[in-house]
């Protein structure tokens, strides 16, 4: 703004010889006022200059001169709040967990891969489970391939295997070792966390490359004894042994068995007596009660016959 006023806009037309006749009386007042400019305050200044010409009062051309002048004066406060703003536009990078090589999550996928195929088959896994001092069906193992979040027994792919381990922040076999007993502790003691793993148990255990949808009874059996190794609920025997005895007339497991178990079992507790039929549970867990009922009472028959009846 001062700059406009400096180039000499409103200027006066009034000629040098009728300026020496002028009596010019200058009143000036200074009131300070705060202005607010791009959210920063701005101590303003605005002097008024009132002019008042008496000389000229007969001169046909008019010869009243106004002149307003506008001083902004900056706080020292701004600047130094400027200038220790950071530079816009630069985000600096976060780092979440430990960071992982790729290349070496590969190189560690390259030991154990099928020499005709790119993905880690039952004999890889084999030595991978060796190299970790473990045996192929402990619980460590299905732990693994949760986290790898493998698509089928037997099976890790390239991708599953290197996000995994991303994702674990682990890119050797030792560090693997290591993390594989902190996931058991969490599936242990979190029930949320362990129902992502049974539900991707049933998963795991399907036949992907012939669609498989429903488990064979077989494989039910060993994969829930295998998940429960820890949480294990107080019915899962008398279940496991229903499940066995009616293996001829079951087609298998479907998805729907499997899941509603896990609610079934917390439901109940250890005392089926407090089972709903009414209540929406698949038809096979009224079986279930009815066959455990069958036991108990049989059980109950068995000891009150004489005893050389009972092995007569």
């Amino acid at each position: 703004m001062g700059s406009c006023f400096s180039r000499g806009k409103g200027r006066s037309s009034v000629p040098t010889s009728l300026k020496e006749k002028e009596e010019v009386l200058y009143e000036s007042t200074e009131a300070p006022v705060t202005a607010t400019l791009n959210g920063n305050n701005i101590y303003e200044t605005a002097a008024v200059l009132a002019v008042t010409t008496a000389s000229v009062a007969a001169l046909s051309a008019p010869t009243v001169i106004t002149t307003t002048t506008t001083t902004l004066h900056r706080d020292r406060s701004v600047r130094t709040f400027y200038a220790r703003m950071p530079s816009v536009g630069k985000t600096p990078e976060v780092r979440i967990g430990k960071t992982v090589s790729d290349s070496k999550i590969n190189s560690l996928f390259d030991n154990y891969k099928d020499p005709g195929e790119d993905s880690i088959l039952a004999e890889g896994i084999e030595r991978l489970c060796s190299d970790l001092a473990l045996s192929p069906d402990d619980f460590k193992v299905l732990i693994l391939a949760w986290k790898l979040d493998a698509g089928q027994m037997c099976r890790f792919t390239r991708d599953e295997f290197v996000n995994g381990c991303r994702s674990l922040g682990v890119e050797t076999v030792r560090a693997i070792r290591d993390k594989l007993p902190e996931i058991v502790t969490q599936v242990a003691s979190n029930p949320d966390v362990f129902k992502d793993l049974y539900r991707f148990t049933f998963r795991f255990g399907l036949d992907s490359s012939i669609g498989q949808r429903i488990l064979p009874v077989e494989t039910a059996v060993i994969l829930w004894r295998l998940v429960f190794t820890v949480r294990e609920p107080p019915i899962l025997e008398r279940w496991l042994r229903f499940v066995d005895s009616h293996r001829d007339h079951m087609r298998g497991v479907p998805r729907d068995t499997w899941n509603m178990f896990l609610n079934f079992s917390e439901a109940v507790g250890n005392d089926l007596s407090v089972y709903d039929d009414t209540e929406a549970w698949p038809s096979i867990f009224d079986d279930f009660v009815e066959f455990d009922n069958d036991q108990a009472n049989q059980n109950i028959s068995n000891k009150d016959k004489p005893e050389e009846n009972i092995y007569r």
